[in-house]
């Protein structure tokens, strides 16, 4: 296939113009310049109808073009209140188990699909104390536990301003338990689990580059607990007992685009 010279000039011209757009305005405006650019050559090729494989190919490249603007990465440093709304059901020795709130820093990583789809990694651990309260034997000391949760969302971002962007997310955790010191009790065993997480949060922009973020998460996770409690009461079982964890994660912090 042969480019005639008005199409070659066209194409360079377009990605010449990609170029310098982005050093001068961010990847939105470029976006919408460039739907209004191809919405303008749709109509070209309808008027003329001449030469379509030329025509299509051109098109392909100006998709192509966008395609590559919209697919960005962000990465931001938030710190995170994690604030566990627990439920359990202990058996054997009943009671209420409480588990402390905590403050952690976070790290994670956003990839932009297009201009509104992305999925965000997120990674911090957390560590917690637990008491069985109330319990038959009193309030039980069951130590501390550290957890690292991997969480995996997929948001949908608005832009209803050039600074504030707005965003919704879901997607997956995946709670690890570790570090376990297990208090009066002889042993305590968490058993490692999968939750689903609901998120919502905001961009403030304050540069191309730079901005800052305020994000709220919910996590729904469960997890089996097996308490050893034979120094505390001889020749008594494992006691097993169902947690329910159910953070809410509530981070502010500030984020970089690359």
């Amino acid at each position: 296939m042969i480019f005639i010279k008005d199409d070659f000039t066209k194409i360079t011209t377009f990605f010449y113009f990609i170029n310098l757009s982005k050093k001068l305005i961010n990847v939105n405006e470029i976006n919408h310049i460039g739907v209004n650019a191809i919405k303008t050559y749709l109509a070209d090729v309808k008027n003329k109808n001449k030469n379509p494989m030329k025509k299509l190919l051109f098109l392909g490249s100006m998709l192509f073009a966008l395609t590559i603007n919209a697919q960005t990465w962000q990465v931001r440093l938030r710190g995170v209140s994690v604030q566990p709304n627990e439920k359990s059901d202990v058996s054997a020795i009943g009671g209420d188990v409480n588990i402390s709130n905590s403050f952690i820093p976070e790290l994670d990583f956003t990839y932009f699909f297009n201009k509104n789809v992305a999925a965000e990694l997120i990674l911090g651990t957390t560590k917690h104390k637990e008491v069985d309260e109330k319990s038959a034997l009193g309030d039980v000391d069951l130590g501390s536990v550290w957890l690292l949760p991997p969480t995996l969302t997929l948001q949908y971002h608005f832009y209803p301003t050039k600074t504030l962007k707005p965003y919704v997310g879901a997607g997956l955790n995946y709670t690890i338990f570790y570090g376990v010191k297990s208090g009066v009790v002889k042993d305590v065993e968490y058993k490692n689990n999968v939750g689903f997480a609901l998120q919502g949060g905001v961009d403030y922009m304050l540069n191309d580059k730079y901005f800052l973020n305020f994000d709220i998460k919910k996590v729904f996770l469960k997890t089996d607990v097996d308490v050893d409690a034979s120094n505390v009461v001889p020749g008594a079982n494992s006691v097993p007992a169902k947690v329910n964890i159910d953070p809410l994660l509530i981070g502010f912090g500030i984020g970089m685009k690359f």
